[in-house]
């Protein structure tokens, strides 16, 4: 298949496997851009593929851009997959059968996002399906330049949608999801004051399905006031969403990803603008 699969990775030998035997179907290209490692990724890749490269980390935009410049990705098509994901295999299937066909159809596709947490499929709450441009034509798409949320942007907007998913389960600890959302928040509070000194939000206008929550996030949420909406977002999931559906698992998620994440962003960007006073 004419295809590159990439994957960015830092101490993932926990997911790595799982994840690129979920592609070895497709019979094509798997790139590794991995961000020194210090655990045993390395030796997990090189035992499927020979295509590891190793470049310092800054966000996840950057180091798409590398990718993309030094890996020498030559295929017709490249899917981006993180390493705590996987291609379902009805997905797989569907790119088999639909990827040598839509040449002239398309420059990008859109994949559902499924999201599995403490064992739980988080189907409720707003939360299914989450709708991203993972695959699309070499040439065709570029990465938005952003250190939170970037998207790859297909500018002649010939973009058609799969019907199957990727699955999103990480399998670290909950000790380790919090960490690595405390460094989220920081990165999108900078984000936000980056946004508020450049552009003003009429700038994110909803084009198709993966700007959706961009579009009420920057447009409804960002409008709300400060502190008080991590509560009113929460409340709106778990309640009008039925997030309540996705049982205990599905209740820690709401309260961690849904109010806990969206007040720590506002905490810190209230500490950030005491510090500018």
């Amino acid at each position: 298949m004419d295809l590159t699969i990439l994957i960015l990775t830092y101490n993932e030998s926990l997911h790595i496997e799982r994840c690129i035997n979920s592609v070895l179907g497709l019979q094509c290209r798997v790139v590794v851009v991995d961000s020194f490692s210090d655990d045993s990724t390395e030796g997990i890749v090189r035992q499927f593929s020979s295509d590891f490269y190793q470049n310092k980390f800054v966000n996840q935009a950057t180091q798409l851009e590398w990718a993309m410049s030094n890996c020498e990705i030559n295929t017709e098509w490249v899917f981006r997959l993180d390493a705590d994901e996987y291609i379902s295999t009805d997905l797989l299937n569907e790119m088999k059968g639909s990827l040598g066909t839509i040449e002239q159809e398309a420059d990008g596709v859109l994949i559902k996002r499924r999201v599995v947490f403490m064992d739980r499929w988080i189907r409720w709450g707003g939360y299914y399906p989450i709708w991203i441009l993972r695959l699309w034509k070499v040439g065709k798409g570029f990465v938005e330049n952003k250190a939170m949320d970037e998207k790859i942007r297909i500018p002649s907007k010939k973009i058609i949608k799969f019907k199957n998913d990727i699955v999103e389960e990480n399998l670290n600890s909950l000790s380790w999801w919090i960490a690595k959302h405390n460094d989220y928040a920081t990165r999108e509070m900078e984000e936000i004051i980056k946004q508020k000194k450049e552009i003003s939000s009429e700038r994110y206008i909803r084009t198709d399905k993966q700007d959706s929550n961009q579009w009420y996030k920057h447009n409804l949420y960002y409008k709300l006031p400060i502190l008080i909406r991590p509560f009113l977002y929460f409340i709106y999931r778990y309640f009008f969403k039925l997030g309540f559906l996705d049982g205990k698992s599905g209740f820690v998620w709401h309260v961690l990803q849904g109010f806990w994440y969206r007040f720590l962003i506002d905490a810190k960007y209230l500490e950030n603008k005491r510090k500018r006073i």
